[in-house]
């Protein structure tokens, strides 16, 4: 089979980008050709696929992806595929992974200003275009919360929706050396072997409430607090927090580093994850914490914050998130070392038990049973 997948941009680091390479790699695997429709793409272009940079035209992110819908609509009608993948939505699609939370839900809590914009406009007609009843495209989605709110809004059939497991790579799961590891990343950053680490790792630090997790640890006992090292790793601009960390009498105990590829390492020298995010329709990360053994403080908004309460590995931060909760909650854990102990063992009997590594052989499963010649 031919296919094509769309994504409006890749970067190595995120977690949409990871999940759309791993079901391409899957797919190509199998012996389909994959086409990758791309707006912008960042670091190494792997072998095998036929990647077309799309024309960037517009001045607004909305704007731009109008532009590139329209422009891969043209290019597939004279070049057909076999099925048609989407990673962000929009109109056309076959198949549509839904990496983010429901748009329309988002808007329902937004003023009148906001509900008439030219953006808000355009993202509801473009995820209108893969959800309402008219639309034949098939939906994978991570949780089932997506499917709550989906079927909310645009009435979408049941029947449309392909629940994903997790697909997190086989490195991140605890092993006996992981503590040795732990403790060469400690000590190749001069990180103090007893000191608390706290990891939080996600792009975009405001929606991942980077910000929240600062004043929680600015909130802890001075003792605690001077034990504590907090490690912040995304692909992001870190100016802003490494102000407030500073204005929070905190700078000493943060330290920020950009996407990279040893997160197994990170998350093995870890005590806790931190991730009380504004808004996340799943969060690999968390499944990426429970797999190395690392307790998990998220918040209730978060889609997979049922695999911390699954695996009795962590804390689930109530909705609406009351920063005074988080401040607690974080206190709490970091001065019962018994508790924190037994997450810990109970996130590694996870992640060995779940099905937490399977998610790209699915997806593959979902598109090559999607052909618009039979």
């Amino acid at each position: 089979m031919q296919l094509a997948f769309c994504i409006y941009k890749y970067f190595p680091f995120g977690g949409l980008q990871r999940d759309f390479l791993q079901i391409a790699k899957a797919c190509q695997a199998r012996g389909h050709r994959v086409r990758i429709y791309v707006m912008a793409w960042q670091g190494d272009k792997p072998a095998g696929f036929d990647i077309i940079l799309v024309p960037k035209k517009g001045l607004s992110n909305h704007s731009r992806n109008q532009s590139y819908s329209q422009w891969v609509k043209a290019h597939l009608q004279a070049n057909p595929v076999d099925c048609v993948v989407g990673f962000n939505k929009m109109p056309g699609l076959d198949v549509y992974f839904a990496g983010d939370t429901c748009y329309a839900e988002k808007v329902s809590h937004k003023g009148f200003w906001y509900k008439i914009s030219k953006r808000c406009k355009h993202y509801l007609a473009f995820e209108d275009a893969v959800f309402n009843r008219h639309s034949q495209t098939k939906v994978m989605v991570l949780t089932k919360q997506q499917i709550s709110d989906f079927v909310q809004y645009y009435d979408t059939e049941q029947s449309r929706f392909y629940l994903l497991p997790p697909g997190i790579a086989k490195d991140r799961q605890y092993f006996p050396e992981s503590l040795a590891k732990g403790k060469q990343f400690r000590q190749a950053n001069q990180i103090d072997e007893h000191n608390f680490v706290i990891v939080q790792i996600g792009s975009d630090f405001k929606r991942k409430g980077v910000d929240r997790s600062l004043i929680a640890i600015a909130a802890l006992p001075d003792e605690l607090k001077q034990k504590v090292t907090f490690l912040v790793v995304g692909q992001d601009k870190p100016d802003a927090y490494q102000k407030l960390a500073k204005q929070l009498g905190i700078e000493q105990q943060v330290r920020f580093f950009a996407g990279r590829n040893d997160i197994a390492d990170i998350l093995f020298a870890a005590n806790l994850l931190l991730h009380p995010a504004r808004q996340e329709a799943a969060g690999m990360v968390l499944i990426e914490g429970l797999a190395a053994g690392v307790p998990v403080i998220v918040s209730g908004i978060s889609g997979y914050a049922y695999h911390i309460h699954d695996a009795n590995a962590g804390q689930i931060l109530a909705e609406p998130f009351v920063q005074a909760d988080l401040n607690q909650t974080l206190q709490n854990a970091l001065t019962n070392h018994d508790q924190l102990l037994t997450w810990h063992n109970n996130a590694i009997d996870y992640g060995k038990t779940a099905d937490l590594y399977h998610l790209a052989q699915r997806a593959a499963d979902i598109i090559l049973g999607c052909d618009n010649h039979e």
